[in-house]
């Protein structure tokens, strides 16, 4: 039986996956310094779930969702987004009560799943990290998200990126504008493809974001949201992007930007990449936005929230170009080198002496030759070696070598204890 992976997915191999650590250690750290929480939730869930929160008529739903009935005859589904879980379980464990601190704000780091082409950038099993944060409509809460990815995206190394923006108003706005939509498009019907037909009669928003070159010869002359905002809608617009422009974050306000989940209201934006290199045009990499009746949706309170979420494989693409100091690999602090009988109990107890004093520490598990075990100690790439012989084992003073020039120091048995001065002794 030949053995591979499934279709779509791809191995994060050791060779890799330091650089993944490092992305996702920024990422959580930035979060928790916004006094942002890790939230974990499971990778399925019930199918009505995602069907309630992307829209039974969303593309996700019918064509990428991954669903099955389990052993009892549960409708599962493993999850295309991070979003719908998250609201679950704010209703479910009753994140909403009184006694929780609001805004409730959230991250997750999740493996997610979409039955699409595989393509640079995107896999059947795919990666997103995302925030969410409950409980607060005021702007501020919506221009602290939108700073949130902008300043991420530059503290991970990203360039050349923009953040697009535009908004869908309230129930009323959005209504007039599909009709709007409605009747622009339905002349033209039998011109458009076979899934912005479909579209128009399920949700016309979403042949905005068509990329069907049949679709877009008419998108420059359809109707912009913009056209049907209330004065209320327009305040609250024209106030997040006062606050941008104090802030320096540039923007490009985006008519067709629409977003392809059902669920947001209000304000709705992407951070695209331009990098030729990647992709033919800019690419999303970090979206999007307000939506203030989902938790209502899973039967919960009304509740006002925002977030966003990133694609780390496409942020991955992206950072390897243009950040590679990022996936240059570091080493490890210590090797132990040993030749002789007694020296390898204690090559093992001085690795475990340093790791317990926070370094990384390796030896020879196969014992081989000492010129061998120099050997490993390059491909490790060791910033020290530690030499332990019969000799210095019996004399308790060993000889610590720094690679990259040579510099070595002696030092007792004694002094393992005390690393960190030991290593302030050996800097220039």
């Amino acid at each position: 039986m030949r053995v591979q992976k499934p279709k779509g997915t791809v191995d994060i191999l050791p060779d890799q996956s330091g650089s993944w650590q490092k992305v996702e250690e920024t990422a959580r750290n930035f979060f928790n310094r916004a006094n942002y929480r890790e939230i974990r939730t499971p990778s399925f869930e019930n199918y009505e779930i995602f069907a309630r929160s992307s829209g039974d008529s969303s593309e996700i739903v019918e064509k990428q969702m991954y669903d099955f009935d389990d052993k009892g005859g549960r409708h599962i589904a493993l999850r295309p987004e991070g979003t719908a879980g998250v609201v679950r379980a704010y209703v479910e464990d009753k994140m909403y009560a009184p006694e929780v601190v609001k805004p409730f704000n959230v991250f997750y780091m999740e493996s997610t799943f979409r039955y699409e082409r595989p393509q640079a950038g995107r896999q059947r099993e795919f990666h997103q990290i995302g925030v969410e944060s409950f409980g607060s409509s005021n702007s501020l809460s919506d221009v602290q998200t939108i700073m949130m990815g902008h300043d991420l995206l530059g503290e991970l190394g990203v360039k050349n990126y923009q953040l697009h923006i535009n908004t869908l108003g309230n129930e009323q706005v959005r209504q007039d504008y599909h009709d709007a939509l409605v009747n622009y498009f339905t002349p033209l019907k039998d011109e458009l493809s076979e899934d912005s037909q479909r579209r128009l009669r399920d949700n016309p928003l979403r042949i905005l974001d068509s990329k069907d070159e049949r679709d877009k010869k008419f998108l420059p002359k359809a109707p912009k949201i913009r056209e049907f905002l209330d004065d209320d809608s327009k305040a609250n617009f024209e106030a997040i992007l006062k606050m941008l422009d104090q802030l320096g974050i540039d923007y490009v306000i985006d008519d067709d930007l629409v977003r392809g989940l059902d669920y947001y209201t209000g304000i709705i934006f992407e951070f695209m990449v331009e990098d030729k290199s990647l992709w033919e045009s800019a690419t999303t990499i970090l979206g999007g936005g307000r939506y203030d009746h989902l938790v209502e949706e899973f039967n919960g309170p009304a509740t006002p929230a925002v977030g966003f979420g990133i694609g780390e494989e496409r942020l991955m693409l992206v950072l390897e170009k243009q950040n590679p100091a990022l996936f240059e690999k570091r080493g490890i602090d210590f090797f132990i080198t040993n030749i002789g009988d007694g020296t390898a109990q204690k090559a093992i107890e001085i690795a475990r002496s340093l790791r317990n004093q926070g370094f990384e520490a390796d030896f020879d598990v196969n014992q081989k030759k000492l010129k061998n075990q120099f050997k490993k100690a390059d491909r490790e790439g060791a910033k020290y070696v530690i030499t332990l012989g019969e000799k210095e084992l019996a004399n308790g003073v060993l000889n610590i070598k720094r690679l990259a020039d040579g510099k070595t120091i002696d030092l007792s048995l004694e002094d393992l204890n005390n690393m960190t001065k030991i290593m302030d002794e050996l800097k220039d």
